[in-house]
This record gives structure tokens, C-alpha cells and sequence, in this order.
């Protein structure tokens, strides 16, 4: 069994770490350094850090902010928002990101994420998809969960990784900041669909739903999560320590 990974998450608005539910009311939360700098120190296994206003405002992501976060931790770190062309790859890996996330800008030109994996390898392209169920279907959201682009969200991961992507974090818009659980449901359907690493987001209250997570889905590689881990609901190494506990492998 492959060992499991826990991944915080850094949303960052205007400079500040941001937490709200179903991409919804945001609220602030720290400064991203000091809680990059946290999370490197108490175990977590990487960091993600999204601009999540970046696409929606049509501009470029703070680097400014990514450098200093990238200078302060010991951990791999992932780094999305405002991502459209392969130079906005170029550029944030100059500034310390060891993979890129693409939403928004692999829906308005998919050819992004080939033309990446070409260049950087496919281990640092990372296909961010933001879900929610529409009469009962799982449709992708572009713009930080705010347009509904009536893609059909399974067959979008499936060929985001037929065109290189070589992880997938599956956001779901429907559990995010709810604390009720993962969407079991809609990652177990992910993971039949692809052969790459596949993250969970959304929906985490308690180290209990981390261990249902891995329970029910052993082929799942991640759980991520921002408020729990952001308001010390859950400390990562107590975390680890239970997920031990439970017969489920991570890296203490």
C-alpha cells in the first residue's frame, strides 16, 4: 500500500490565508508565511498554495508572496491561480513550486496542459478540478467555483490525464468547508476513472473522516484540507499518529 498523504492548503486572498463554505463567504484566517511555516515543521507532506482570485480577476498570481512562502518550507509545494500559458508554469517554478496546479486556464485551452507536461514532465502538472452536482450530474466550475461550464467532471479529469496530467486534486464545491466528510461518493468514481494520484478536497471536520477516506477508498494517495488544520482542529502529527492506528501507512 502506498503511503498516505496529508496536504494543507493555503487559499490566499489579497495577501492573507482565507477560509469560507461552498467557495463562499471568505473570512480571514493568518498570514500564509506563518502557517507555510507551521505546516512545513508539524508533518504535513506538502503544501498547497492557491490564488484563488487570480483567474476570476483576470490577473497574474501574487509572486511576490510565493517566494517568501517557497524560501520558509522543507516540503513539496504545489502552487495554482491565474495559470493560462506554459510561461505562468515557467515563472512560478522559478519562484520555488515544485508542481503547478491548472483549473480555469486548462478549461479555456486544454492544449496547456500537453504543452506543460512536454516541458516540465508530467509529475509537474497538477489538474485542480472544482465540482459541484448539478440534477445530478457532476459538472466543472471554472473561475474559483463561480461559473458553471457545463463540462461533464469525470470526462474532463479523463482527458486532462490522457493529455499529460499527472495528479489530480478533486475539489468538491458541494462538502467544501462543511466539515461533514469527504464526498466519498464522488472520489471513489474519480479514482475508477484514472490511473494517476488523486487528492481529496473538501468536507474534512475530524481525523475520523481522514480515516473513513483511506478506508474506503484505498487507492485514494491524499486528503486535503485548509479550516481544520488553519484553527488547530486537527494537528496534523495527532493526525498521522491515529491514521498509524488504523493499519493506514503515512510518514510520521
Amino acid at each position: 500500500m502506498i503511503t498516505k498523504r496529508i496536504i494543507p492548503c493555503l487559499d490566499i486572498k489579497n495577501g492573507r490565508v482565507v477560509k469560507g463554505t461552498n467557495f463562499k463567504g471568505l473570512s480571514d484566517v493568518s498570514s500564509p508565511v506563518e502557517l507555510a511555516r507551521l505546516y512545513s515543521d508539524c508533518g504535513a507532506d506538502e503544501l498547497v498554495f492557491y490564488d484563488i482570485t487570480a483567474s476570476f480577476e483576470e490577473r497574474k498570481l501574487f509572486t511576490d508572496i510565493l517566494k517568501e512562502v517557497a524560501s520558509e518550507i522543507f516540503i513539496p509545494l504545489t502552487v495554482g491561480g491565474g495559470i493560462n500559458t506554459v510561461d505562468d508554469f515557467d515563472r512560478v517554478l522559478k519562484c520555488g513550486a515544485d508542481k503547478v496546479s491548472v483549473n480555469s486556464g486548462a478549461i479555456k485551452n486544454p492544449d496547456l496542459i500537453g504543452e506543460a507536461a512536454q516541458k516540465y514532465g508530467n509529475q509537474c502538472v497538477v489538474l485542480s478540478v472544482d465540482i459541484k452536482r448539478v440534477d445530478g450530474e457532476f459538472h466543472v466550475f471554472a473561475k474559483g467555483g463561480r461559473e458553471d461550464t457545463g463540462l461533464d467532471a469525470i470526462e474532463w479529469i479523463k482527458d486532462g490525464v490522457k493529455r499529460g496530467a499527472g495528479e489530480v486534486v478533486v475539489n468538491s464545491i458541494d462538502t467544501d468547508g462543511v466539515k461533514n466528510g469527504f464526498d466519498i461518493e464522488l472520489l471513489k468514481i474519480v479514482c475508477d476513472a484514472v490511473n494517476v494520484p488523486v487528492i481529496a478536497s473538501g468536507g474534512a471536520g475530524s481525523v475520523e473522516h481522514f480515516i473513513e477516506l483511506f478506508k474506503e477508498i484505498p487507492n485514494i494517495d491524499a486528503g486535503l484540507a485548509a479550516s481544520v488544520f488553519h484553527f488547530g482542529e486537527i494537528e496534523i502529527n495527532k493526525l498521522k499518529a491515529e491514521l498509524r492506528n488504523n493499519d493506514i501507512i503515512v510518514r510520521l
